[in-house]
């Protein structure tokens, strides 16, 4: 709700995400991306008279493993319909679908925000059902005509359909709750949510509880399309409740003066725009695909999924926080970036026993190189294991923080350890016993600094630390300083 208007924004979302597999719904036709265009059909995909469709046993799994993991209802029964509409992608003239018999419903994925940008709410899963994509259809401008074309290499690729009850309140939820599942699927291994690929696609429907004398009104809905990223949606979604609300008060506050309606979003000029009145489900005519046979799912298929599922994102930042001491940020950060990720993280953190200088180093010094090479963590050349080295020197005082970065970057520079990148650079191990007689050589040279010091003024230190670093550049700041006061304090000069 806007803090200077009385409405209240409801969200719910449709996602459609492409199911990774290596070949379509209901034929053996590659589902890869980037081919020629019409290059992947076959009979099947494009409808033609007397093919027959037959089911991908691997597209289900993904999509059981999904619902087991939104922890969504598994009926022991499931079946496909047509969903009949004419559009120039869709060869068929139908979609083939689920619709009264889904084989999932009724499940929710818990969202939060670690900076509290929203509340801890519980999406409700309306349902997740499986079905086939359309083609895509190219409007272009050639020799200052319209030229339109059709790509049908998509037609046939399995969609995992993931709908959600109008649960969200804020755009900032509807976020959340994409960057949640986007986590999910990926972790799962069922889809790479490539949303540029169009393995991930939002439709938002969304409309207001206005606030009035009589009561509480409700607007239409308005369903968005046409949005090709979070942020697009988060956009789209916030000038969406404005404009609905000017139209309210424009209308005379009737909800019948404004129909349903399906608006696109144009992501350049910032603004969604009319495209149509929106369809009910009588619009398209569902029955039965009589070239289907239903599907029954076991309870033994039912529980080999749930032992399939792993650590979930949710659980594991939990325990992220409790074994390694981390804060809920944190924690968030590193799981967003992977398993993968998280799994090195373990490896350093155990290694050295300090959780979170771990976490520090991971998200200051690991993943800004990462991002730097465009490179993933796999392929990163510092190891767990030398990371590890490192961080236990610094743990010894043997080199400082700052050094300490210098050496990370030698190790990365020259895929070494961390020993081999210190003694390139000159940095060798500093005895304790020198430092403490460097310190009193120090001290006795400086007695208005010790004094100062025992006054308990410490910027007076500072001077000291840098004639130490002169006198031997591998000493650790930290320690010295500690050196210096206890010194000067106890007079053992």
């Amino acid at each position: 709700m806007m803090a200077d208007t009385a409405y209240e924004v409801i969200i719910g979302l449709e996602v459609h995400v492409q199911l990774q597999t290596q070949s379509k719904l209901f034929c053996r036709c590659s589902t890869r991306f980037g081919a020629p265009p019409n290059t992947q059909t076959c009979p099947v995909c494009i409808g033609l008279p007397g093919a027959l469709p037959v089911m991908n046993e691997e597209a289900f799994r993904l999509a059981l493993l999904t619902a087991v993991a939104l922890e969504c209802e598994i009926p022991s029964f499931t079946k496909w319909d047509r969903k009949n509409y004419y559009y120039p992608d869709l060869p068929k003239g139908y979609q083939i679908s689920q619709f009264d018999l889904p084989m999932s419903c009724h499940g929710g994925l818990e969202i939060s925000d670690a900076k509290g940008a929203f509340p801890d709410r519980r999406v409700r899963i309306l349902r997740a059902h499986l079905e086939e994509d359309a083609g895509k259809s190219m409007h272009d401008e050639v020799a200052g005509k319209a030229d339109s074309r059709i790509d049908l290499n998509r037609t046939g690729t399995p969609l995992l359909e993931i709908v959600t009850e109008p649960d969200m309140r804020s755009p900032q939820e509807a976020k959340g709750f994409l960057t949640e599942l986007k986590l999910l699927l990926t972790y799962l291994g069922v889809s790479d949510c490539n949303m540029q690929e169009g393995s991930l696609r939002v439709d938002a429907n969304v409309n207001l509880h206005v606030s009035t004398p009589g009561g509480v009104v409700a607007t239409p809905i308005v369903e968005i399309k046409n949005m090709n990223s979070f942020r697009a949606v988060e956009r789209a979604l916030a000038y969406e409740a404005e404009r609905q609300y000017q139209v309210w008060l424009e209308t005379g506050r009737k909800k019948g003066d404004v129909p349903k309606q399906t608006r696109g979003w144009d992501d350049q000029a910032q603004v969604t725009r009319g495209q149509r009145h929106k369809e009910e489900s009588s619009d398209y005519r569902y029955f039965p695909d009589p070239d289907l046979v239903p599907v029954r799912v076991t309870p033994a298929q039912i529980e080999e999924a749930r032992q399939r599922l792993g650590e979930l994102p949710a659980a594991l930042r939990s325990r992220l926080q409790s074994d390694y001491g981390i804060d809920a940020y944190s924690a968030d950060v590193l799981v967003n970036q992977g398993r993968l990720l998280v799994q090195y993280f373990e490896a350093v953190a155990q290694s050295t026993g300090d959780g979170k200088r771990a976490s520090n180093w991971m998200q200051q010094d690991v993943m800004r190189s990462l991002n730097e090479r465009s490179m993933v963590i796999g392929d990163f050349p510092v190891s767990a294991p030398a990371l590890a080295e490192l961080l236990s020197a610094v743990q010894r005082d043997e080199i400082d923080n700052t050094r300490a970065k210098d050496v990370f970057a030698r190790m990365i520079d020259d895929r070494c350890s961390a020993s081999d990148a210190m003694a390139a650079l000159g940095i060798a191990k500093v005895d304790e016993a020198q430092t403490v007689e460097l310190c009193r050589e120090i001290l006795r040279a400086n007695p208005k600094a010790v004094a100062d010091l025992k006054e308990g003024k410490q910027k007076a230190v500072g001077a000291l630390i840098g004639q130490a670093k002169q006198r031997n550049a591998n000493i650790n700041p930290g320690r010295i300083k500690e050196i210096f006061l206890d010194l000067a304090r106890s007079e053992q000069i």
